[in-house]
C-alpha cells in the first residue's frame, strides 16, 4: 500500500456550493493557481454539466494550470460525462472525470427509484464511457455511509473491473462515526478481491462534526486519498478542512507512521485567506491551523511555557503553516515597476491594463496608510479585478453626517462614456451611500449580509466589506470592496453587487437566447 496520502480539493466545485459562496471565472482562477502553488493532487474544478459557468471555469482551469490532476463531476448520464470530457479536454493526460450514483436504500427508493441491478448496469455502463473518454475516472457510491456493505461492496467491485481507478466512499450527509467509518474502509479492503487495482478514496461531510475525523480513520484503515475543501467550506456544515488532516499526518508520524501528503505546508494560511476572500466567508478566529486565534496565547502561564520552549504550548510551528515572518511591505513610494513584481511573486497574474488597474487603486491606497502589506495588495486586486470593468465605476463619493441630522450622501459614478450624478439621506452614513448609488443606478436591494474586516493591523489598516444583496427573484448576490474608509469599502462592495447583478442577468439572457 502506498505511503502517499493523495489530496483532492473540491473548493471549487462541493465548497462552491455553499449558499452565498458563488465564485466568477477570475475567483475560481484564483484559487486555482494557489492550490497548484499548495502542491494539491487533484483539483475538481467544477459539475461542467449544470452551466456554461462551471463548464468554462473546468476548460479554463483545465488549460491553464499546471501540476494538479483536473476533475470534473459528472452524473452517471451520458450528457453529464460528455461535457465533462469536452471541459476537461485542455488537460489532456492530467484529466480526470469523477462519477457519482447513489447507492443506500433510501436514495435507491425515494430519489432514483431504481433496484439493486440498475444501479449495477448503470456503474458498469457510466464507467466505460467515462473511460473511452480519459484514462483517470474515479466512481463514487453517493451516500456510502448509509449503504448496506454487502452491496456497497458489490458496487465497488463493479466500478473497478469497469475500469474506475479511483473509488470514493462518501459520507454524503455527515452520518458517520470514526469508528463506524473506519470499519467501512477496512470491510471493503476486506470483501472487495480486486481492491488493489484502484485506490480508496473518502469525502466526508461535517453535519455531526466529525468530518475531519472520519477522513483520517478511513486513512488508517486503508484510504490514500482524502476529498475536502480549504476552511471546511462546503454544503450545510462543510466537508472536511484538508488543511487539518494535512497538519494531522504531519504532525502525529506516531499515529500515521510514515505517510505524507506532499503538500507545500508553508502555503496553507495564504490559501485560506484567498478562499475566504473569493468565496466571501469569513475564517472564525478559532479555526484550527487557519483561524487568527490559532497560535495565540492569552493566559500568562501559556505565554511563559512559549517564551521558554515554544512546543510547551505548540505542538505545530506557526511557520511551518504560513504564520509569521511578514514580508517587506511597499510604501506609496513605490513604482509600479516593484508593485507588478510584487504581484507576480504572490502569484496574482494580471494584464498591463489590469495592473495599470491596481496601480491607480496601490497609489490610491498608500497616500492614506503608511504601509501596504501582501494583504492589502491582494484586497487591492480583488477590490480592482472584480466584474465590473463594463459597469458601474464609482467616481466621488461624498458623504456629511453631524448630530440632530440625517446622514446625507452624494455619488458620482461613471460607465462607460456615462456618467451619474446623484444623492440620498439615510439612516446612517453607510445607507445613505447605498441610498444614493440606488437613485444613480435605478436598483434597489436589500441588505441581507453585512461583514468588514480589518485586512492589516494598525490604525490605517485596509478595510474589506463582503456583503450578501437580495434584488428580489435571484440568488443572493455576494459584492465586495475594500478602502482605508469603511464607507468608501461599503459603498464599493454594494455598486460590485450591482454590477454582478447585471452580469448575472446578461448571462441568463444569452442562455436563454434572448
Amino acid at each position: 500500500m502506498s505511503d502517499k496520502v493523495i489530496i483532492f480539493d473540491t473548493t471549487l466545485r462541493d465548497g462552491e456550493q455553499c449558499p452565498g459562496a458563488s465564485m466568477n471565472l477570475r475567483e475560481k482562477l484564483e484559487i486555482a493557481r494557489q492550490l497548484a502553488r499548495l502542491n494539491v493532487d487533484v483539483i475538481e474544478a467544477g459539475f461542467p454539466v449544470i452551466s456554461d459557468g462551471d463548464f468554462a471555469a473546468v476548460r479554463h482551469i483545465a488549460g491553464e494550470v499546471r501540476g494538479p490532476v483536473i476533475a470534473g463531476l459528472a452524473r452517471c448520464v451520458p450528457k453529464d460525462i460528455e461535457a465533462a470530457a469536452a471541459a476537461l479536454k485542455p488537460a489532456a493526460e492530467r484529466g480526470r472525470i469523477h462519477l457519482f450514483l447513489a447507492t443506500s436504500k433510501i436514495h435507491r427508493e425515494h430519489k432514483l427509484r431504481k433496484a439493486h441491478e440498475d444501479i449495477l448496469r448503470l456503474t458498469t455502463e457510466s464507467v466505460k464511457l467515462a473511460k473511452s473518454h480519459v484514462k483517470d475516472v474515479e466512481f463514487s457510491p453517493e451516500d456510502s455511509s448509509r449503504t448496506e456493505p454487502e452491496f456497497l461492496a458489490q458496487v465497488v467491485e463493479t466500478a473497478i473491473a469497469a475500469g474506475a481507478t479511483t473509488v470514493n466512499i462518501p459520507d454524503t450527509v455527515g452520518y458517520a462515526v470514526p469508528g463506524q467509518f473506519g470499519a467501512l474502509i477496512k470491510y471493503l479492503r476486506d470483501n472487495v478481491s480486486n481492491i488493489d487495482d484502484a485506490i480508496i478514496s473518502v469525502h466526508c461531510h461535517d453535519d455531526l462534526g466529525m468530518a475531519v475525523a472520519n477522513s483520517l480513520a478511513a486513512v488508517q484503515n486503508g484510504a490514500r486519498q482524502v476529498e475536502g475543501t480549504i476552511n471546511g467550506i462546503g454544503e450545510r456544515a462543510g466537508n472536511t478542512a484538508l488543511e487539518e488532516v494535512v497538519m494531522a499526518i504531519k504532525t502525529r508520524p506516531d499515529v500515521f507512521a510514515g505517510l505524507e501528503t506532499g503538500v507545500c505546508t508553508r502555503e496553507i494560511l495564504k490559501t485560506s485567506r484567498i478562499v475566504s476572500r473569493m468565496s466571501g466567508l469569513h475564517v472564525q478566529r478559532s479555526k484550527a491551523i487557519v483561524g487568527e486565534n490559532a497560535f495565540a496565547h492569552s493566559s500568562g502561564i501559556h505565554q511563559d511555557g512559549i517564551l521558554k520552549k515554544r512546543e510547551t504550548y505548540e505542538i505545530m510551528d506557526p511557520k511551518d503553516v504560513g504564520w509569521g515572518g511578514t514580508e517587506l511591505p511597499l510604501t506609496k513610494h513605490s513604482g509600479r515597476h516593484a508593485m507588478a513584481a510584487r504581484l507576480e511573486q504572490m502569484g496574482h497574474k494580471l494584464s498591463e491594463s489590469e495592473i495599470d488597474a491596481v496601480f491607480t487603486r496601490f497609489k490610491d491606497i498608500g497616500d492614506k496608510k503608511k504601509f501596504v502589506y501582501d494583504d492589502d495588495l491582494s484586497a487591492i486586486v480583488d477590490d480592482s479585478m472584480m466584474p465590473q470593468a463594463e459597469g458601474w465605476q464609482l467616481q466621488t463619493l461624498d458623504v456629511s453626517v453631524s448630530s440632530g441630522k440625517k446622514p446625507h450622501a452624494r455619488v458620482v459614478l461613471t460607465r462607460a462614456d456615462e456618467s451619474k450624478e446623484a444623492a440620498s439621506d439615510g439612516n446612517g452614513a453607510v445607507d445613505a451611500a447605498m441610498r444614493a448609488i440606488d437613485v444613480a443606478t435605478e436598483r434597489s436591494g436589500n441588505l441581507v449580509e453585512y461583514n468588514v474586516q480589518a485586512v492589516t493591523q494598525g490604525h490605517d489598516a485596509l478595510g474589506e466589506v463582503t456583503i450578501k444583496v437580495d434584488f428580489g427573484n435571484e440568488r443572493l448576490i455576494t459584492g465586495k470592496g475594500a478602502s482605508t474608509d469603511v464607507i468608501e469599502a461599503s459603498a464599493r462592495a454594494y455598486l460590485n453587487a450591482i454590477n454582478r447583478l447585471s452580469i448575472r442577468r446578461e448571462l441568463g439572457q444569452k442562455a436563454e437566447g434572448v
